[in-house]
């Protein structure tokens, strides 16, 4: 006759009661995986591993363990706040000590850099300054505010149909006069300082499916370079046109109709603004067309901008975190990696929602997410506690009666030692 049953009884007891209050504490913690309590019986052996005792003399706690479990998606109003969805973890770095964590609630600290609340920072690829992501060792995650720097207009895309009852003009071509040319658009471009400048072309048509194309920046004629000779245009033009030549089904004839030096369907001048680098537009026509419809202008494209500061930021669900700036452009700035373990259950809790990784758990797997066995990522949401209160009462109910069933083999076992202490 013992106690010990009843003791271990309620050991294990307590260590279930405080694993179940620990998951409580935890219910409103992002990220928080709950844990687990396991144990097993434990039997009396003689030292060759036999005995005739199938008895056993209680219980004992065999491990904890976490649940990695996906846990819902709420939405968020910090576009910094990202939540995994599928597998992995956030890699963390607190001086060069990596960690890992499924808690995404983020912020950028006075350095620029990307934390949690424990000033730990978040780690990925860098960009380099064309938005490039370089991917090699995953590095401290450090948002660049400086001010995006302008880039001159180099490579245009304009597509129109001419009309093609439009009438033949003869007389010499002015800007400044309507009736010298048939139709314009414009769009505004912009030199190496920034600066936009209004880029004006003017069509004016000559012999059957000819057709001049004249150019101006801000009101100021600019020499095509593939300028036609000028027996090619009417009168003696101050501004040195381009011609261009359609075939009898309304498409752009080949460039063999214009220098051998351009590239087909490649309009080229160069212009150089006021204390600002000379440079070169290159303007693709390619899909210039000569129907029977009015004059319609279907696309116009060019690749400068003006300077631009930083006005946002966003994060894919691959992970790639982009800022957005004043001037309407967006530049890659960094993306996010996650990394995934052979077997979660063997990483080590160190408070503060992360993880560290032993030899049980194996290796780091580093990714970008949507990678391999990685999950996507959902910016601007967070990933709730997967500890469910409903269950967690019912267990901690279940606990509670457990430990008053061993508190009461001892108490049984008490009273019937004290029967046979007062037997004479």
């Amino acid at each position: 006759m013992g106690f010990q049953q009843g003791l271990s009884g309620l050991n294990t007891s307590s260590k279930s009661l405080d694993v179940i209050g620990n998951n409580v504490a935890n219910a409103s913690v992002v990220g928080f995986k709950p844990f687990r309590a396991q144990f097993a019986d434990v039997f009396a052996a003689s030292l060759n591993g036999g005995g005739t005792n199938n008895v056993g003399i209680g219980s004992a706690l065999s491990a904890v363990t976490q649940q990695f479990l996906q846990g819902n998606i709420s939405v968020t109003s910090n576009p910094l706040d990202v939540a995994i969805n599928g597998n992995g973890f956030f890699r963390m770095s607190d001086n060069g000590t990596i960690g890992y964590s499924r808690n995404g609630q983020f912020q950028v600290d006075k350095d620029g850099y990307v934390v949690n609340d424990e000033q730990h920072h978040l780690t990925g690829y860098l960009a380099d300054s064309a938005g490039n992501i370089i991917a090699s060792s995953p590095v401290d995650i450090k948002i660049n505010t400086a001010d995006l720097l302008p880039a001159a207009t180099a490579k245009q895309t304009v597509g129109i149909n001419m009309d093609a009852r439009s009438s033949t003009i003869t007389a010499q071509f002015d800007p400044n006069d309507a009736t010298t040319f048939n139709n314009s658009t414009s769009q505004t471009v912009y030199d190496s300082l920034g600066n936009p400048h209004t880029q004006a072309l003017y069509f004016q048509k000559g012999a059957a499916n000819t057709w001049n194309v004249y150019m101006t920046v801000d009101g100021t004629g600019v020499n095509l370079n593939d300028a036609m000779p000028a027996a090619n245009v009417p009168g003696t033009p101050t501004i040195l046109p381009a011609q261009m030549v359609f075939g009898t089904n309304g498409t752009l004839t080949s460039r063999d109709t214009f220098p051998a030096a351009q590239p087909n369907h490649l309009l080229s001048a160069t212009y150089t603004a006021s204390g600002a680098t000379a440079q070169t537009f290159d303007i693709n026509i390619g899909t210039f067309t000569q129907f029977g419809s009015i004059f319609s202008v279907n696309k116009q494209t060019q690749d400068g901008y003006s300077s631009g500061r930083l006005s946002g930021i966003s994060i894919g669900s691959d992970g790639t975190l982009q800022g957005r700036y004043s001037n309407g452009q967006s530049r890659n700035m960094a993306q996010i990696v996650l990394a995934n373990f052979s077997n979660p259950q063997g990483l080590q809790p160190k408070g503060g929602n992360e993880w560290s990784e032993t030899p049980a758990s194996g290796g780091p797997l580093v990714g970008v997410p949507g990678s391999s066995s990685l999950g996507l990522l959902q910016s601007s949401a967070v990933e709730e506690s997967k500890v469910d209160l409903t269950e967690e009462l019912v267990n901690m109910i279940t606990a509670q009666r457990v430990y008053q069933a061993n508190a009461q083999t001892i108490k049984t076992q008490d009273q019937v030692l004290q029967t046979l202490v007062s037997l004479r």
